[in-house]
């Protein structure tokens, strides 16, 4: 196998790990790409797998970093939560023979390309998890349309709009009240943040559309991708937000499944803890 072994180097731990961890990678095969500080260009290598050390912030940059050619990820958690990374550094190494012999799945799941305008002209980001555009000053709410394939749909007064992928659903969407999604689903979530209204509710639709969302307010909004600031938006700019030609695709070890990593990592539909009564007399 061909790996890439990417990361955080600002994480003291992460470079110790990866340091421990090549040795017994090239033992099974060839390391493709060591990156730890995101600045190698990835998009000419190939490789059968990237293994991303660190926690969900690492995977977000290392599918930024591998771009529209991307390569199945296996995360390896050393943050606080690591939805995305199932693993411990102690599981890798025991489970890396059945990765090597292919009885794993991989899993694809949608990205999108974000189009917005900059001085300079129209640029484009791809993403994994969402887009958010949101009032440019901490308490002050923003105005904002939102068109889908063209219709206008709505308009909306408050904090800001997160628009976010199945994978994302789980992140800033979830602290925000929106449901989360089957990680696998075809479909884009829109959610309001802090709504000045009682009847904003968040909305699901196709990743095939194409969602604008447009900025009334005279102080503009500002705009932000995978929690990477883009820069402000000015009133009357609109951003376009489709589904990519490229798909995230995620390794998943036998053992462990999507149901179990919520309940485990999110406390989803954990009961509550039911006090014990004293045995009667």
């Amino acid at each position: 196998m061909r790996f890439f072994i990417l990361g955080n180097d600002r994480k003291p731990q992460v470079v110790a790990e990866a340091a421990r961890l090549r040795p017994f990678l090239e033992a099974h095969g060839e390391v493709a790409a060591y990156d730890l500080r995101q600045e190698q260009d990835l998009s000419g290598l190939v490789a059968d797998l990237a293994i991303v050390l660190g926690g969900d912030g690492a995977i977000l940059r290392a599918a930024r970093q591998m771009g529209y050619r991307q390569v199945p990820v296996l995360g390896v958690n050393l943050g606080k939560l690591g939805f995305l990374a199932d693993l411990s550094p102690d599981e890798l190494v025991g489970c890396l023979p059945q990765i090597a012999a292919g009885q794993t799945r991989v899993t694809s799941h949608l990205m999108f390309e974000c189009e917005y305008p900059t001085p300079a002209g129209p640029a484009t980001v791809l993403g994994l998890n969402e887009v958010v555009v949101h009032s440019p000053t901490f308490g002050h709410a923003t105005e904002l349309d939102l068109a889908i394939d063209g219709e206008p749909v709505t308009r909306f007064v408050g904090d800001g709009l997160i628009l976010s992928t199945p994978i994302g659903s789980t992140a800033h969407s979830l602290s925000a009240g929106g449901p989360v999604l089957s990680q696998e689903l075809p479909a884009f979530l829109i959610t309001p943040i802090c709504p000045h209204t009682l009847t904003y509710r968040p909305l699901v639709d196709a990743a095939g559309k194409r969602y604008t969302i447009g900025v009334r307010r005279a102080d503009g909004a500002t705009l932000t991708a995978d929690g990477q600031g883009l820069g402000r938006l000015a009133t009357g700019a609109a951003v376009t937000v489709r589904r990519a030609g490229v798909s995230f695709q995620l390794v998943k070890v036998p053992g462990r499944t999507y149901y179990q990593t919520l309940r485990d990592k999110l406390r989803w539909g954990t009961p509550p803890n039911y006090r014990t009564e004293p045995p009667a007399g």
